[in-house]
């Protein structure tokens, strides 16, 4: 499943970041100017609810995280990682935000360092990555489609565009883009692999229970070590801050972008008080959400990305009907060869969530 989402994710991030570089536009703003304000809308709605829940989610992590790493209470690590977030996008002008981004994402490296300690089966890892072995029950298909919403998440779709009209790039630029797209994509795949890697070769095989997000690196320590366990915590707040980031990007990008407004991370506040409203609310509601007594974080890690696949169903279409249009993309409109890689990405996406529904109502 990983090694599909990953090439789902090389498909169609290429085609985000295409529409952004020829057209300069972002997705919602092409969605509004060729199929109309109410389609926009929709659209917008559909990305400002799956990326609240994907905000959930990171914030979770970022609560599991805390609590791993220090012992840090919620309520003290996520109000303080918004408060964080908020100034460094407020105060930052577009490439210290970039620079900031890109040495957090350094972090992913104690996943590779976690999966290589864990001694795993690399034959069987060889084998799975091409050989499906998913069995048809409820719960597999579940993870197998909240693994396809977490990587090809409709968040990204509409960030990937809007990221590549911020940057100010041009078609001359566009074969750069695409090695930079596609190299991302692929480290995205890589780096879920060790994740797996980790986590089978110690979680699963001595069947240690995982009932929070906090349990998934508490347990390697006795069995892979506590250096392990400490790489993978620091991996898993990483992410999550990272996450936390960009994910409210995308929303007040398609905010801004579905109402015309002006919004880019370069423009100060008074220049863009929609977009970095949109910024700072996301991320206040999902904190919110997150800080209530009892809620589940785990529920919510995997929950919401099932539903971000389900999401998908609806902003897909839009992408590829875009990328088709000659109108839209004159030379570099998606050919043969694209519209069949596009369209089979689109089937095994509603195929996956459609085996879902089905074996929700079987119960």
């Amino acid at each position: 499943m990983l090694t599909l989402s990953t090439a789902a994710l090389i498909v169609f991030h290429e085609l985000g970041a295409r529409l952004g570089v020829v057209t300069g536009k972002g997705l919602l703003a092409l969605v509004r100017e060729r199929y109309g304000h109410r389609a926009a809308t929709g659209a917008a709605a559909v990305l400002v609810v799956a990326n609240l829940g994907t905000l959930c989610a990171e914030l979770a992590g970022v609560a599991a995280g805390g609590e791993l790493l220090g012992g840090v209470p919620k309520v003290v690590s996520v109000p303080l990682a918004v408060l964080v977030i908020v100034t460094l996008l407020i105060a930052g002008s577009f490439h210290r935000v970039e620079h900031v981004l890109l040495a957090i994402s350094a972090v992913f490296a104690t996943y590779l360092v976690s999966g290589l300690l864990a001694h795993p089966d690399w034959g069987a890892a060889a084998q799975g990555a091409v050989l499906p072995g998913l069995p048809l029950t409820r719960d597999a298909v579940y993870v197998a489609v909240a693994t396809l919403g977490t990587t090809l998440a409709p968040w990204g779709l509409s960030f990937i565009q809007s990221y590549a009209v911020d940057k100010h790039l041009t078609p001359e630029d566009l074969r750069y883009e695409r090695i930079d797209v596609v190299s991302g994509a692929v480290l995205t795949g890589v780096i879920g692999l060790f994740v797996v890697l980790a986590c089978a070769a110690t979680l699963h095989r001595q069947g240690v229970p995982i009932n929070d997000a906090a349990d998934a690196a508490r347990g390697l320590r006795p069995l892979a070590g506590s250096f392990a366990s400490t790489l993978f915590g620091l991996g898993f707040v990483g992410a999550a801050l990272l996450a936390a980031t960009v994910v409210p990007l995308s929303t007040a990008y398609s905010v801004c972008e579905a109402g015309a407004h002006h919004g880019d991370v370069s423009a100060s506040v008074r220049e863009a008080p929609v977009f970095y409203g949109v910024f700072a609310g996301s991320l206040v509601v999902a904190a919110v959400i997150v800080l209530i007594p009892g809620v589940p974080l785990l529920s919510i890690l995997v929950s919401t990305q099932a539903l971000n696949a389900v999401l998908l169903l609806a902003i897909l279409p839009f992408l590829m009907a875009l990328g088709r249009d000659p109108a839209v993309l004159g030379v570099h409109a998606v050919g043969r060869t694209g519209r069949w890689t596009t369209g089979v990405t689109y089937a095994l996406v509603a195929l996956s969530v459609g085996a879902l529904l089905v074996l929700q109502l079987l119960g």
